[in-house]
């Protein structure tokens, strides 16, 4: 009993006493503390790419703005080191989606100084849509789809959310963060305008996902998503389901399947490869790879993209 006490006690003074930016870590290439370019600025942790990307188009250079998932990593089990947890503790806002994406979240949460970090999740005040996957296994923990930024209108209203926060905590920026803010707002609003005007020209309205991360896109442009797995990419679909879709895809004469970066490709190919279709990438902006951070690509990119092989697959 003493010995287990004594290795308790030992875990905690870790994680509350772990240096920060030593060693190497899975949680970004985090910045070293006393890098004086950052002097001054709030140190803001952002959960995975999109809550990223609003801050970094919100705060730019008036933060130090660090993601803690690292390019190319699927975030849906994703889980912080203590070392990344020890880092937090020393952050000004912390920001994340929430809706149940992040499930390491609350645990983290109730570990932070809440008079020094500010929590913001990004998520709230949006309506959720229940998971098709855990409606059918009746499911009641998770049961959201936590997909929210997927629909521009929504990323919309997460960053204005994190607008407020930003604002709250710094509120001698506020114009400058409202003006950042009204720029991205306005490249959302094109970014929907132009997917709702593709839309009117679609001939097919299903679009076959290779997990469920498209619902709350789908119900923003009236397409119907059938994904092949459920919200979490891990999940195994049955062969029941395999052949309902297969069935499906020669009943709607669908000869395109969609797939996701950073999840399994092959139930999208074999099916595919039944129906003697073809397979298209379709993003959910999860994350982006080192290329594609090196290329400048972001968001909206993704998107546009992502209405090119829409119109391929659905015209």
């Amino acid at each position: 009993f003493m010995k287990k006490k004594a290795q308790s006690v030992f875990l905690i003074l870790t994680l509350i006493f772990l240096p920060v930016g030593c060693g190497k870590d899975t949680a970004n290439r985090i910045p070293n503390a006393e890098n004086n370019d950052n002097a001054g600025k709030l140190k803001i942790f952002t959960s995975f790419y999109p809550m990223h990307y609003i801050v970094k188009e919100i705060a730019k250079d008036k933060a130090e703005i660090i993601n803690m998932i690292p390019a190319g990593v699927e975030p849906h089990d994703w889980e912080p080191t203590l070392k990344t947890m020890a880092q937090l503790q020393e952050s000004d806002m912390f920001i994340y989606n929430g809706a149940g994406m992040e499930r390491w979240a609350d645990r983290v949460i109730e570990n932070l100084d809440k008079n020094k970090t500010k929590v913001v999740e990004a998520s709230k005040g949006i309506e959720l849509i229940r998971g098709e996957a855990e409606e059918e296994h009746g499911h009641d923990d998770n049961d959201n789809d936590p997909h929210v930024w997927v629909s521009p209108v929504n990323l919309k209203k997460e960053a204005l959310n994190v607008l407020n926060a930003l604002i709250e905590k710094d509120g001698g920026n506020k114009a400058f963060y409202k003006e950042n803010y009204e720029k991205l707002a306005e490249a959302l609003n094109k970014l929907d305008g132009d997917i709702k005007e593709a839309a009117k020209t679609f001939k097919g309205k299903i679009i076959v996902t290779s997990h469920e991360a498209f619902g709350y896109f789908a119900k923003e442009y009236n397409l119907e998503q059938v994904p092949i797995r459920g919200i979490s990419p891990q999940q195994e679909p049955s062969p029941t389901k395999l052949v309902e879709i297969v069935k499906l895809c020669r009943e709607k004469n669908i000869k395109y399947i969609f797939v996701e970066k950073f999840v399994n490709p092959k139930y999208s190919e074999t099916i595919a490869k039944e129906i003697k279709g073809e397979v298209l990438t379709l993003n959910a902006a999860h994350g982006l790879t080192e290329e594609e951070e090196q290329s400048g690509m972001d968001y909206i990119s993704i998107m546009y993209e992502n209405l090119t092989n829409l119109e391929k697959a659905l015209k």
